[in-house]
């Protein structure tokens, strides 16, 4: 996992759902449909097989891009959903360690 910041939404990408039934749900961006589409999963209840398609202004874009994804979906043009499992698992340790360290 790497951490960058970016206002701009890139494949591999962590996000949290604001809007809608899956609100607070963790998903991986594995597509970008245009400038205000983008497709998302989380290798468990959304596979990669059938990913949601969720409007970027109902996401919070965080600063995690997953490697082990983008790496994938550029040399297979897929990725596994044990893949997207494993991202958003190690993202939601990295998130509960940040709360620990910040007191909540």
């Amino acid at each position: 996992m790497s951490l960058k910041h970016s206002t701009e939404a890139q494949i591999g990408q962590l996000v949290k759902a604001l809007k809608g039934r899956d609100a607070e749900a963790v998903y991986v961006i594995v597509g970008i449909v245009d400038e205000k589409f983008v497709l998302i999963a989380d290798g468990d209840k959304r596979k990669f097989d059938q990913p949601k398609r969720k409007n970027i202004q109902h996401l919070n874009l965080q600063p995690m891009i997953s490697s082990e994804v983008v790496h994938s979906l550029q040399e297979s043009g897929r990725v596994t959903n044990a893949k997207l499992r494993y991202a958003v698992q190690a993202f939601r340790q990295a998130e509960g360690s940040n709360a620990e360290e910040k007191g909540e």
